[in-house]
This record gives C-alpha cells, structure tokens and sequence, in this order.
C-alpha cells in the first residue's frame, strides 16, 4: 500500500524541504485539485481513486507534485514529507484491517471513483503501474487486497449496492462472480439474495444465473430456495403473462435450462403443469442430460413427476436412448411391470451414477434389485455379470461365490471399474479372477483395478519382485494405497529381499511408501529431493532423509517437496542464517500441517529472535502467555485473521494456554461478535469461543453466517453445543414452523433439539431427517436423534412380521434390507429378539452394514453371531470372507469358537485386528489359530505377519518376542509402535528394538520418533540417560506408555525439553508422582518457554533453562522503530544516527509503548507533535 502512496504524490522525487511559495488552485487541474481537497480532508481513498483515474487521461509534468505541494502551504497546511506519507500510508492500510470502514468509505464515493476502483481492482490487465520512475506490482497489491480479512465481503456488498448503477450490468455480474467464488457460502445469505436486481437484461440474467448454478453446491439450502425466487421472478417477468394461467406454466423448456439445477425447487404442481412441448423440446436438448446428471438433491415425488410429463409428451421410456438422456431421473424409475430383459440392463448401466443422490439409496438398492430379478430372467449370473454395472454390489457372497471363474474374468472389464465393493465381496471376485488367470503376473494385476485389494498378502509375496516392481510403477499403483498395510508390507519386502529396492524406491509414491522402515532405508543409497516430491514421509524416515539430503542440497530444495519439512530438527531451525531462514520460512508455513507443535515454538522462537517485529502473528501462540501482550491495537486484526486460517489443535497449546489466546481474542473483538465481518475474521477460531461468549456476546446477525463455520467444527463440547442450539432457536424460531430448508441448514445440530421437536421434524421431513442422521456417527453423540429416524422407520413398516415360522418370532417385526439401510447407527435399537428373528437373507446381504453399527451391545452382537451360525452352518465351514465380513459382530466368539474357526490367512487376521475390543484371552485364541492354521511359529513369522497381527502382538509372551527373527521384526517395528500393549509386553518389545537399532542410550531422533510406544518399555536408567535434546522426539503416544513410577526419574532438565505436544500428553498419575521442580519443568513445556540459549542451544553442558524476557516495553520499541522507518524510507543505522544527532530530545515520544494503543488520527497527531529532523 505504501507504493501506492508513491504513485500518488511521486513522493520519491520529492525534495525533503518544505515549499513555501504559494499557489492558487487555478494552477492545479480540477480533477487533481479535488484530490488535494480531500486530502486535506482527510479523504485518502477518494484522492488515490482521483489521481488514479487524472493519471489515465493526463501525464504527469515534472512541476506538478511541487504545485500539489504549493497548495498545500497556500491552504496553511503544514505538512511534512514523514507526517503527510505516514498519515496516509497509516490510514490506507488500516482501511484493509477494518472492511466495515472501508465499505463507508466505498459508499461515500461518487460515480466516477467507483468506476476507477472496480476498474482496477477487477478489469485491469496490467501486471505492474508505472508512474515516472516508480513501478508498482499491482497484481501482488491486488492479491494482498483479495486476501484481506472482510474485504471481499465489502466488495460483494459495495457491488450490489452501487455497481448496477454505474457500471455495465455484465460487467457487475463479472465482478460479482470474481467475488463470489472466494466464499459464496457466506455472502450469499436470504436476506441478502433480496438485494439482487430484479430487472437485468437477458444476457446479464444469463450470466449471473451460470454463477449461481455453479455454486449451488457452496450455497444454503435457504440460500438456494431464495435464488430460485429470485431467478423464478425474473424469468416469469420475460414470459408473455397472457401465455399462462392457473392451468399453464411459465416453464418453457429453455426456463428449465436456465434454472439448471434449481429446477428441483419447482412445486410438484408446477411441474405437472409444464407443457408437454416444452418438456420434449427440454429433453431433446443435448445439455439436458448433462443438467439431469446434477439434480442430487431431487426428491422421488419431484423427479417420478419430471418421468411422468417426459412419458406423456411422446418419449417411449423403454427406448434405450430415452433411458440415457434421464439423467439421475433413472434412480426412481417405477414402470418395470412387463418389462424386457435388455431395457432392464440399460437402465441399471444408468444407474450406475445414483450413488451421487443425497439419500434415497435404500429406494435405490430396491429398484436395482428388481431391475437385476428382470434382467436375469431365463439367463444365469455367468451369462450376463459383465452386462449389470454396478448392481453386482447388490448380490450376496452366496450369489458371488456361484459364479464361475470363467465368467469373472470375462466380465473384468466392468468389475474393475465398480466402487462400494465390501471387503468380503473383493475377496470373492479377486480369488475366482485368480483362479482362473492360475499364475500371478503384472498382466493379470493391472486388469483388476479395484479388486485388486482382494489380492492375498501370501500371493502378493509370492509374485516375481520384477512384477512386483512394474505394478508399483503402473497404472495399478493409484490402488496401492487401498492395500492393507500387511498388503503393502508383502509388497516392499518381496522387493527389498530381491535386492532390485534401491531402484524400486524412487518409483514408491504417496503413503505407500511410508511403509519403508527406517532400516529400509538406511540400506539403499542414491535419494535426492527431487524424488521424494511425490511421497509421503513418516517423520522418522523425514528425520533420517533431511539429515541426509542436506550434506548435498541447499534448504529451499528440500523444504519446497513439501513431506522433508517434518525432519528439520531445531538445531537446523536455530543453525540458518537470518536471510535464508526468512527467505524459506513460507514453505514451512505452508506445510503447517506437516510439522509438530515442537517444530512450530522452534519456528516461533527463531522468527522471534531475527525479526520479532514482523513475526506471523500466529507464531505467538506457541511462545509463553506473555507473548500475548505484543497483541494490540491493529495487530488484533492480524492476530485473529492468522489463527482463524490455522487449526488451533494442530499448535497444540496447553489449556490454560489456549484460554489466554481466547480472552486475547474476546479483547481483540470488543468482547462480542457483533456481525458477518467478525465470523469471518474468527474462522476456525469460532471453534473454540467458550460457551459464556457464545451465550452473550454473539449477535443473531453473525450466527445466520456462523451456523455454516460451526458445522465444520470437530470437536465441540456439550456446552458449546447447548448455547448453538438456544442461538439457533433464537433465530429460526420453534422447530415446529421449521421449514425444508432449515431443518437442512441446521444439519447435524438438530440432534441437539429434544425428543418432541425430533418427533415433529420426523414426521414433517422423514427424508431430510433421515439424511441428516446417516452422518452423525456413534450414537453417544446423537442418541435422541437415532432413536427417533429408528421410530419412524420401524413404525412405517411395523405390519412387516418376520418371515420365520417360529413360535418365538410371532408378532415380532425382524429387520428388512430396506430398514438396515436406512437405519444404519440407527439399527442400534433393535431388539435382540428382532435381531434373532431376522430372515437369512436379509442377514446374508446386510452382515457387512451391522458389523459397522458402534453401538451394539454384548446380547446384540451375540444374537448377530448366532445368526450367522444359521445362515452360514457351522463354523469350521465358514470362509475367510465370512470372517471378514463379520466387522464388530466377531466379537462375540467365545475362546472355543475361535478354535473352530480357518485363521490361515494373514487377511483374515488383519481384519479382526482392526478391532479394538478384543480381550486378551480373545487375541490370544486368534494368535494360536493363526500360528496353526498356517503352519508357522513365532520364529518363522514374516515382516507382513507382524504388520497383519497388529493388536493381537500384546498377547505375546515374553519368550515369544524374542524369538522373532530380527530382519522382520525390524521392517514392522514401526507398525509395532502404534500398538496400545502393556508394560511387560512393550519392554520385550524393547529389548528386541535394541537388536536393531542398538543399545537404547545410542538411539537417536528417527529411531525414537520410529518405535513409537516401544518407547514405553525403557527402564529407569536408560530413560534417564537420554540427552535432553532428544526428548522432543518421543512420539507422543509414547509418553503416556511410560509408568509413572519410570516417568519420575526424569530430570528437570529432560521434562523442560519435552516440547509442547509431549508435555500435553503427560497423564494425571504422572503428574502425581514429579516434584515441584520436575512440575515447573513441565510447565515450562506446556508454554512452549525457551529452554536454552542460542548460544548453547548445541552444548551438552547446559543445564540451566532460560527464559527469554517478555516483550512488553521492547515491543513498543521494536513495533515503532520498524513504523518509523517504514515512513522515513531509510536504513536502521541511518535512522538511528537522525534519531541521535538531530532528534535527541525526542527519543523518549518515539520509544513510548503507550503510542502502541492509539487510533490512527490520535497516533498522527503524535507524530506531528514530534518535530521532524529537518526541523530540529
């Protein structure tokens, strides 16, 4: 902005003396003596507009800034070249930290200014300005201007309330729409929707109307219905009101293109009512399918009468080229009486798509069902599998397992191409490809895609490591991250065992390649960075790379891949140089979520010491409290604006931290949130307001805005939750007058409404209610509202008896397919006796979907795994996929029907390890299963065994553990170190650790970082023995592994090095057994405190921690010593020796904090009360 200022009063050419010749207005242009007006007045954006818009039309004569300069002294006022630029560049710049200012300061301006502002801001082409000799970046001030928090909004609102009058309405409807992609969904509120032109010309209704389709999805759902009226109103003002009546519609076909698709707002009878002409004509259209492909919101009672008027006016429905222009209409098809086989199978291929509805998928499993019954009529499933899109997910294992393997591999070609596959279906479809292809080639893997996770581990190990190599490098390696991790651990160690991994890992993409072990890759050579661009990185192999990498590599190269910035260690933070760090600090601030909380204090501590004036404001967060205190005045914007773009989680402050940034907050923002303008200077931080803020201090205004902001909140407690439900009745009144749209709007919050409002909106919008409810989650945070969609459903199907004849089920309503469905969490609240008394089919199709439900109780799942008995007979027979398939319900087996069951594979076990509830005795009967179904021994086990048993490794016993071969214990160690065991179990662990990595005082970073919890096992000495330096790089979930009575032999020292993430960790019986100069230490940790100097950051000697001061008074130096210089356009030592040699006597004015607090005006006429040097 400051570059602005130049170009308006060529301030680099100007001599520093004052003129004192007097000059009359007439010599001055009028347009440029409007502009010194007001800037004597006070009215900077007017005269920037003004001398803008004189430069385009005029140039710039080397008398005329000493002219402007003249005038100045004629009207006696005395400026001088630092008060005048500072005023100005002061109060500009606060212009774009203040929006509802600047939207005054728009409104205030005549035609001819707000033609030239919007001509800059949206229509210049021109990359740079050039006035004389001063070049301004315009595209990079323009971007800074974009990016201001508030000033889009501004934008928007000044547009609508000014541009149609001034500007080109095409031109309005460009710039609304450059505006409006930046956050549609805020701006465009109802009662803003209002304020639209209701009389455009055709092209720039046209126009306006393609940007609102385009961002239907970013919009509300009361936004939408509004936008409709608005587009509604206008269209029928273009209709002929003589052409339509009560018994016609104003819905031509080309109204219908236009609405796109807010034509699913249209009224059931308004569409019944469109011209059967209009509606052939609309269908004929080539877009019409392309628009009918994006109506996911439409309803079965809208879309069934769309088919009803496309039927009545000509269309033969069973034409297969009608079919295909329907568009996601397909999904509620309803005319399958007599139908053909082939029509059956053309609309299941359109079908395909109705996966994108929102809701309705029972409806929709339903007709594909049907339709798949019609379409197999006097042919079997072998004949016609490859012809049935995606309705093959519909067919249970039974069906699956009766196909021939002829009959999958001919069918490949869709198979492969179909998602919503459950894991035991895969298996199905993988084995039978298999079994027919008999040998295990690159060929035969890059046909499967999708299936390809059906792949055993066992054959993946088996496969030539050359083939291996090529499908890590093919097509089939976008699928690699859908392995399972003893999948991909086959994978690598087939390859690494080959001794062909060095050239394999550069060709490692994405997550997969975290699963290389830090042993892995210590025994390959020939990394560089720009092969590790395209990976993600565990920081324990990220610690090991950087350290690499960077004997050969400048910073910027290994910090722009991205992944490399979480091995930068602050001893490499603390070690760059002043110009290099500020020079790469945005990589790591667009990698902030890659580094840790630890990474970030090194970060915040570095930025501190070379350029604390210019520190990111959310920097301060992670120093000590007191740091807060260099928050004031127009830094609160800044502050805000920072953190309400960063996820405070991720920073991870202590709580009592985190509540000093919230009351710093509240101060920042007068302690309410008054309007829109303040949700959007909050962001993320609106998260984690407290309850007493939001109860009192939040306006109706800003909730309207906020409501969206909180429904992308993640974790929001009781309380928080409580005050947005009294906020949302506040402003939407009694659920009882709720509309559609509201109730969706509300979304996931209406679970916080009691049982009696739950029952009136079930009731009202049994769909919308339903559809909310699929996205809840667990029951424990939303058991009202699943109580209340499992009463609605049940009880619209409650005269549906159980189709099983025993006595026991008599009366009782068992579970359809279509209330699974629908229920889903839901399905919680059924009975154990409806459970039991489930038809076997029903059970066969849906066991994938009720082995997901969280909720299930011990009985619940108990009468699941009895029904499998009966379905599936006894349990010797059931198949790895029947194992698979069981999800929480394998729970439930006993110690001996574990025993009974086939644990050979490695992805059977696997998937039972996913489980976290097993008991030990449960894991250790799944463990021995496993070791005799397969014919191994501890000692026999493979890297990928280890990875597949996950959980079930805790049932180990001492002698087991060490029996394990080292090399493949080795590549799994890190697997190993996410796992939960108990002390015993992880000292082995431990012990094990140590063959590898050495003895565990010789452990450094990346090993730390590596083992995870394995951690947990040291002992006393050895936890003792670690170099304080060190102690960031436990993994946080290994801290609380460590007992208690281990944790306490840590020194002071060692616990004030923890780094903020460790300390949080820190449980209570720790805390209980430390001392009060171990608690301290611990508090330092929390608050992110410096824990030694600069200059002995490397040195083992240092002991003592060290606490930088607080910044109070420095601060106000620092902040106005920058200021000055800023203004005065000089170096510091040029500004120091004025300060010195001229203005002595000043210096207490220029170093006084209090300025800090001032106002713009109170600040410039402080400055002005200063006497310049020239002066002095």
């Amino acid at each position: 902005m400051s570059r602005l200022l130049k170009i308006c009063f060529l301030l680099m050419s100007m001599n520093h003396a004052e003129i004192t010749h007097s000059q009359n207005s007439e010599d001055l242009p009028p347009l440029l003596h409007k502009a010194v007006e007001e800037v004597i007045t006070g009215k900077y954006l007017n005269a920037l507009l003004d001398i803008l818009h004189f430069q385009s039309s005029n140039v710039w004569t080397a008398d005329m800034l000493t002219k402007v300069m003249a005038y100045f002294h004629a009207q006696e006022v005395m400026f001088t070249l630092s008060s005048l630029q500072m005023s100005i560049k002061s109060y500009l710049k606060n212009l774009l930290y203040q929006p509802r200012q600047l939207l005054s300061e728009f409104q205030q301006l005549d035609q001819q200014q707000f033609q030239t502002a919007m001509k800059y801001l949206f229509n210049s082409r021109k990359d740079h300005l050039e006035v004389g000799n001063i070049i301004l970046d315009w595209d990079k001030t323009r971007e800074r201007i974009f990016q201001s928090p508030g000033v889009n909004r501004t934008l928007f609102l000044i547009t609508l309330d000014k541009c149609f009058l001034a500007l080109s309405a095409l031109d309005c409807v460009d710039i609304l729409s450059q505006v409006l992609r930046v956050s549609a969904v805020n701006y465009l509120q109802p009662d803003v929707v209002g304020s639209l032109p209701n009389i455009l010309l055709e092209d720039a209704f046209r126009n306006l109307s393609t940007v609102f389709k385009d961002l239907y999805d970013k919009t509300s759902a009361n936004t939408q219905r509004a936008l409709y009226g608005w587009m509604k109103q206008i269209l029928q003002k273009s209709c002929n009101t003589s052409e339509f009546n009560e018994s016609t519609s104003w819905v031509s076909a080309e109204n219908l293109w236009i609405l796109g698709r807010y034509m699913v707002h249209l009224p059931l009878e308004e569409i019944l009512k469109i011209s059967l002409n209009e509606i052939r004509l609309f269908i004929s259209y080539d877009n019409a399918t392309k628009q009918l492909d994006t109506v996911y919101d439409i309803t079965p009672e809208l879309a069934q009468a769309f088919l009803e008027r496309i039927n009545s006016s000509g269309f033969d429905m069973r034409n297969t080229s009608t079919i295909y222009r329907l568009g996601l209409l397909v999904c509620f098809y309803d005319d399958t009486e007599q139908m053909d086989a082939a029509v059956a199978r053309a609309l299941l291929h359109q079908m395909i798509k109705c996966n994108q509805l929102r809701g309705f998928q029972a409806e929709v499993q339903k007709l594909k069902s049907q339709l798949l019954n019609i379409a197999m009529q006097n042919q079997t499933l072998n004949d016609i599998l490859g012809s049935l899109s995606d309705a093959v997910v519909g067919l249970t294992s039974s069906q699956l397992e009766s196909l021939s393997p002829e009959a999958v591999h001919n069918a490949i070609a869709t198979l492969n191409q179909v998602s919503g596959w459950t894991k035991s279906q895969v298996m199905i479809l993988s084995s039978k490809y298999l079994s027919y292809e008999k040998v295990l080639s690159f060929y035969n893997v890059s046909q499967m895609g999708t299936l390809v996770t059906g792949i055993s581990t066992q054959s993946f190990y088996s496969m030539n490591p050359k083939e291996l190599s090529q499908i890590i490098r093919g097509t089939t390696s976008q699928y690699l991250s859908d392995l399972s991790p003893a999948q991909q651990q086959g994978i690598l160690r087939k390859i690494a065992a080959s001794g062909d991994f060095s050239s394999s890992v550069k060709d490692i993409q994405g997550a997969f390649f975290k699963e290389i072990s830090l042993s892995g890759l210590w025994k390959q050579t020939g990394y560089n960075s720009s092969m590790m661009k395209e990976k993600e990185l565990r920081r324990s192999q990220a610690l090991y790379l950087y350290e690499l990498l960077s004997k050969k590599n400048y910073p910027v190269d290994l910090l722009s891949t991205g992944q490399l910035v979480k091995g930068v260690t602050c001893q490499l933070i603390e070690s760059m140089g002043t110009d290099i760090f500020l020079d790469n600090f945005k990589f790591f601030e667009m990698n902030l979520h890659l580094l840790s909380p630890y990474q970030v204090n090194c970060l915040a501590w570095k930025f501190w010491k070379v350029s604390n004036a210019s520190i990111p404001p959310f920097l301060l967060l992670v120093l000590p409290i007191e740091y807060l205190e260099y928050v004031s005045g127009p830094l609160c914007v800044s502050f805000i604006g920072s953190l309400g773009k960063t996820e405070m989680d991720l920073l991870n402050p202590s709580l009592h931290k985190k509540n000093a940034v919230l009351q710093k907050v509240q101060e920042c923002l007068n302690s309410s949130v008054a309007d829109e303008y303040d949700v959007e200077l909050l962001g993320n931080l609106i998260c984690h307001l407290p309850p007493a803020f939001l109860h009192g201090r939040m306006s109706l205004k800003a909730m309207a805005t906020a409501l969206h902001q909180f429904k992308l909140c993640q974790q929001l407690n009781h309380e928080q939750k409580t005050e947005i439900k009294y906020k949302l009745l506040e402003l939407y009144g009694s659920p009882n007058n709720w509309t559609a749209e509201t109730t969706l709007d509300v979304g996931p919050f209406i679970a916080l409404l009691s049982k009696g409002e739950l029952n009136v909106l079930a009731e009202k919008f049994p769909d919308i209610i339903l559809q909310i409810a699929k996205t809840i989650g667990p029951i424990s945070s939303a058991e009202e509202l699943l109580s209340t969609v499992f009463e609605s459903i049940s009880s619209s199907t409650a005269n549906i008896e159980s189709s099983l004849t025993r006595p026991d089920c008599l009366g009782t309503s068992a579970p359809s397919s279509d209330e699974i469905i629908k229920l889903a969490e839901a399905n919680v609240f059924w009975s154990v006796q409806a459970l039991k008394c489930m038809d076997a089919g029903t059970f066969d199709k849906n066991v994938e979907l009720l082995g997901t439900v969280s909720g299930f109780n011990s009985s619940q799942l108990i009468a699941l795994k009895e029904k499998a008995k009966q379905v599936w007979g006894s349990l010797p027979d059931w198949k790895s996929y029947h194992i698979v398939s069981l999800g929480r319900i394998a729970l439930a087996l006993t110690e001996h029907e574990i025993e009974q069951l086939d644990l050979h594979s490695i992805d059977t076990i696997s998937v039972l390890s996913q489980q976290t509830e097993w008991t030990l005795t449960q894991a250790r009967s799944i463990l021995q299963g496993f070791l005799e179904d397969s014919g191994q021994t501890i000692s026999t086990l493979k890297s990928f065994d280890l990875v597949g048993l996950g959980a079930i490794l805790c049932a180990l016993n001492s002698t087991e553990i060490l029996s394990l071969r080292t090399a493949e214990f080795s590549a799994a160690v890190a697997r190993i170190g996410l796992l939960f065991c108990s002390t015993p179990v992880l000292r082995q662990f431990k012990q094990m650790t140590e063959s590898v990595f050495g003895t565990a005082t010789s452990w450094n970073g990346s090993v730390l970082q590596e083992i995870g919890t394995i951690a947990g096992g040291l002992n006393e000495d050895e936890l003792k023995a670690f170099d304080k330096k060190l102690m960031p790089y436990f993994q946080p979930i290994a801290i609380r592994c460590i007992p208690p009575e281990i944790f306490q032999a840590l020194s002071p020292e060692q616990i004030a090095n923890l780094g903020p993430e460790n300390a949080a960790m820190v449980t209570r019986s720790q805390r209980e057994h430390l001392n009060a100069s171990q608690l301290q230490s611990l508090q330092l940790a929390l608050d992110g405190a410096r824990t030694s100097t600069p200059e002995t950051q490397h040195s083992a000697s240092t002991t003592q921690a060290v606490q930088t001061p607080a910044p109070s008074v420095y601060t106000g130096q620092v902040m106005l010593a920058s200021m000055l210089m800023d203004v005065l356009q000089c170096s510091l030592f040029e500004w120091l020796r004025h300060l010195v040699v001229c203005c002595v006597y000043t210096a207490p004015a220029f170093l006084n904090p209090r300025l800090l607090s001032l106002s713009v005006p109170e600040l410039t006429k402080e400055m002005l009360e200063i006497k310049s040097c020239s002066s002095a």
